[in-house]
């Protein structure tokens, strides 16, 4: 499995962050247990997202696993009480609570995601379980190894699915496959890439978006895009799409933009997201209910 080394790299225990040429990396990396979700694997992959965000210098992220699974789904070591919240609340006290009750460690981290600054892509390596495949919903690409298994497995468990994925899963494929995956709880697989393919597929585009396009610009259509999915009419995207393009059209990367195609050469684009906070939508919005 390649691994990202660059510029910055911290230390994690359960995941691995590396940045190099404009893409963070970040690697679930508990192989041995095919990358079984933990607490601590969810504050870890808050934290790399936080760092991505902070760091001008990432422009893209992916995201895979290592070893030969993505995510298995959640760590069952402790048994009956793995998912019993009033049994293990010292492990999951500062994810908060929503609604008087604790989050779940899954929307923890897949509302992070969501609301990341920078485009995401998943490079699914192996078996995306439980968790392993709520948490990818957010992402805007999502792409496949040949050996990458999937399942909505929470019915399977007496459960109903986290990670925010009813909201998110039928609006990704559509109510009815979604209804049929989450009723049904079995493991299935999808059109994918070979597995010695995978990972340089997932770069390419990753490279493809940080050369060629603004920062700024890909943020802000981001959070538009996801947004919009849950406007009730149009006119709530004109609305944002006129204030933004009045912002961008006076800014720096607007006029780099057309000046590099008039002039035939790559652009050098230079603007920074922090400049467009005002522009830059609040989503998704933390509801007043939540510590």
């Amino acid at each position: 499995m390649h691994r990202c080394v660059g510029r910055h790299v911290t230390t994690y225990t359960q995941i691995e962050y590396g940045v190099a040429d404009g893409v963070a990396t970040i690697t679930l990396n508990r192989p041995d247990r095919l990358n079984a979700f933990t607490t601590t694997m969810a504050r870890e992959l808050v934290a790399a997202f936080d760092a991505t965000d902070a760091d001008d210098e990432v422009r893209v992220v992916l995201l895979t696993g290592a070893g030969r699974g993505f995510c298995a789904g959640a760590d069952l070591s402790d048994g009956a009480v793995t998912f019993d919240a009033t049994r293990k609340a010292v492990q999951r006290a500062d994810f908060g609570t929503v609604d008087g009750v604790p989050r779940d460690g899954g929307g923890y981290v897949s509302l992070r995601i969501a609301a990341s600054r920078k485009p995401v892509i998943v490079a699914v390596n192996g078996p995306a379980v439980g968790v392993g495949a709520t948490m990818i919903l957010p992402a805007d690409i999502r792409l496949a190894s040949d050996t990458a298994r999937f399942g909505f497995v929470f019915a399977r468990r007496g459960l109903v699915p986290e990670a925010a994925s009813s909201w998110f899963l039928p609006r990704v494929v559509g109510i009815s496959q979604a209804m049929e995956w989450v009723a049904t709880g079995r493991v299935f697989n999808r059109p994918a890439s070979a597995s010695a393919e995978l990972l340089a597929v997932g770069y390419g585009i990753a490279a493809e978006i940080a050369r060629n396009t603004s920062a700024v610009s890909v943020a802000l259509s981001r959070r538009m895009m996801w947004s919009m999915l849950g406007a009730a009419t149009p006119w709530e995207a004109h609305r944002i799409d006129s204030r933004a393009i009045f912002r961008l059209g006076r800014g720096p990367d607007a006029a780099e933009g057309v000046m590099s195609f008039l002039e035939k050469r790559p652009p050098k684009f230079a603007g920074q997201v922090a400049d467009y906070t005002d522009v830059l939508l609040d989503w998704p919005s933390r509801p007043e209910d939540m510590t």
